[in-house]
Parts: structure tokens; sequence; C-alpha cells
């Protein structure tokens, strides 16, 4: 088994495979460990997979997972880790931004007995208006809303645990948010200043849209990690704040109708109509807590399902092993 494991996704970076490979090797190798490189292809159109089944062909430490189709980056790390057999995972980009010479300083900090360590990119390249500034913002946000005191949550420059990232579901474009979701968990965090270096070949897959798209993900994790396992605890306060409100109103234009025998629809249309709404609200705002907890059961009585569907996977067999056989 190895200790190491570095997962990379792939999507249409063909000139970058074959330069990310030499150099993650050399500097694997001189880690004196033993390792595996997994290159996980998301529906690469290009010549990304064919390169990809030649390296493979010629290092038994390369693993290749080839999607069905264009998945998404968090679906396509989750195949990664879900397809890893090291002791430590390491994760990074495919488009050569992230400098391998820096995995050892992650490496160490996981030997010093952290459970996630983060990169964070210090000084970024990219668009200042366009990706930089909503970033900040947007991590601010989370390191608020979750607790978690680290500057860059988007980088995909991470490393991990296997006990711990296996314990932590994956869908959506969740991968950014691995240290808030691991801070449920327990897990000791750190964070580790990186290098990133200008786009060596192709396009970038980032765009405004996808920076909008995180900030409803952030409601999504304040929401999952303070009320994952208890989601009545929510909808319930809600639900009963509106029925009892509604329900005052209710009683009270009763003992108008009673007391005073006033006309209530006339001289109190809205109120009455304001009580109503509140209270089958209310009803029903109830009832989505209950049925939250049927799925938070049904979730842990069930078992694991991907978010993602392989097409092959690439895993030679060593020299030895072929002996044996």
């Amino acid at each position: 088994m190895p200790k190491y494991s570095v997962v990379v996704p792939f999507h249409n970076e063909e000139e970058s495979v074959t330069a990310l490979y030499d150099r993650l090797k050399a500097v694997m190798e001189q880690t004196g460990e033993s390792f595996e490189l997994v290159f996980v292809d998301d529906g690469s159109r290009d010549r990304t997979y064919r390169l990809l089944r030649e390296i493979a062909a010629v290092d038994s430490r390369v693993v290749i997972v080839k999607l069905r189709r264009n998945f998404g980056q968090t679906s396509a790390l989750a195949a990664g880790f879900d397809h890893s057999q090291g002791d430590f995972i390491l994760s990074m980009d495919g488009d050569l931004q992230h400098d391998p010479s820096e995995i050892p300083l992650f490496l160490a900090k996981l030997e010093e007995g952290y459970d996630v360590v983060s990169g964070w990119r210090a000084r970024r390249l990219d668009n200042m208006m366009m990706r930089q500034i909503p970033s900040r913002i947007a991590n601010w946000a989370m390191a608020r809303l979750s607790g978690v005191e680290i500057h860059d949550f988007g980088t995909t420059f991470k490393a991990y645990r296997r006990e711990l990232i296996q314990s932590i579901p994956l869908y959506g474009e969740m991968h950014r948010f691995i240290p808030a979701l691991a801070s449920w968990y327990g897990a000791s965090i750190c964070e580790l200043p990186i290098k990133i270096s200008n786009r060596e070949h192709g396009k970038s897959h980032y765009g405004i849209s996808r920076t909008i798209r995180v900030f409803f993900d952030l409601l999504t994790i304040r929401f999952l990690l303070k009320y994952m396992t208890r989601p009545l605890h929510f909808f319930g306060r809600i639900g009963l704040l509106g029925f009892v409100t509604g329900g005052a109103i209710t009683l009270w234009l009763l003992a108008l109708k009673v007391f005073l025998h006033q006309h209530v629809m006339t001289a109190h249309g809205p109120a009455m109509a304001f009580a109503g709404v509140l209270v089958l609200a209310g009803i029903q705002m109830i009832g989505i807590g209950l049925l939250g907890e049927l799925q938070v059961r049904h979730f842990h009585s069930t078992q694991h399902r991907a978010p993602y569907a392989v097409d092959q996977v690439i895993r030679s067999r060593s020299s030895e092993e072929s002996l044996m056989q």
C-alpha cells in the first residue's frame, strides 16, 4: 500500500499532462516513500486520456480514472479520493499553476499531526475585479460562517489524512469547502502559503458565474455545519413561530367576534387572511423539518452513493505482482 496518493483531475489539459507527470514523479521520488499518482480524466474531449493511458502503461504507480462525462471538479476529486490507497492524500490542479516542488511542505505538516493542510494563494495572478475581489469576499464570509480561520478556501492544492477525507461526502461544488466540512468532524487544520504560476497552456475553466454560485454554496455550508443532523431544529423554529403568531391573531379575532360581536371579516379581513397564512406556513415548515429528519435517518442507514460514473480504471500491476501470477 502506498503511503502517499496525489490526486489530479484533468479536463482538456493535453498540453499539461506529460509535464505535470514528470514534475510530480521527480518530487515524489525524492520523498523516499511509496506513492501513487491518481489521475482523473473528467470527460476530456482532447488527447488527455490517451496521454494518461500512455503514462500508466510505463509506470505502475499511476492510476487512471476515466469518468463517463464531465461531472465537474468536485466529482472528479471524489472519484480520485475513492480510488486512492495512500495514508496521506494530496490534491492539486492539472493546469501546472500549482508547483509540485511544494508538495513536501504539505506532507511535512501532515506528519506533524494536522488533518488538513490548505494552500493559500497569498499572491494571486488572476483578474482583480472578476476573480480576486469576489474571492476575497467569499473567503471572508466563509471564515466567519464556518469558524475556520483560513484565508483561502477555493484552491484545490490541499493535503488530507485518508480517514478524514473519506468521511466527508463531496457533491455539487463542495470541494472548496472541505476545510469547513472537516471542522464539523473536529479536524485540525493549518494553512500553507503557495506560489501560483501563470497558466502555461489552455484556458481557465473558471468564470464570474462560478464565483456567483459560491455565495449560494455559503448558505448551504452554513446550514450543513449547524443543522446537518437536526434539520427540525431549523425548520421547526420557523414553523413554530409562524404557527404561534397566526394562532394568537386568530384567538384575538375570535375574541372580537364572540365578546364584542364585531364583523371580523369586514373589519379585520386582512388580519384574518394573514393569520391563516401564518398557521398554514407554520405547519408546512414543521412538516419540512420532519421530512428532513427522515432524510437524515435515510442518509445514515444507506450505502454511500458516488456523485460520478466511472467508465474505466487503469491500475497497472507492479513487476513483482506480475511475477507472482
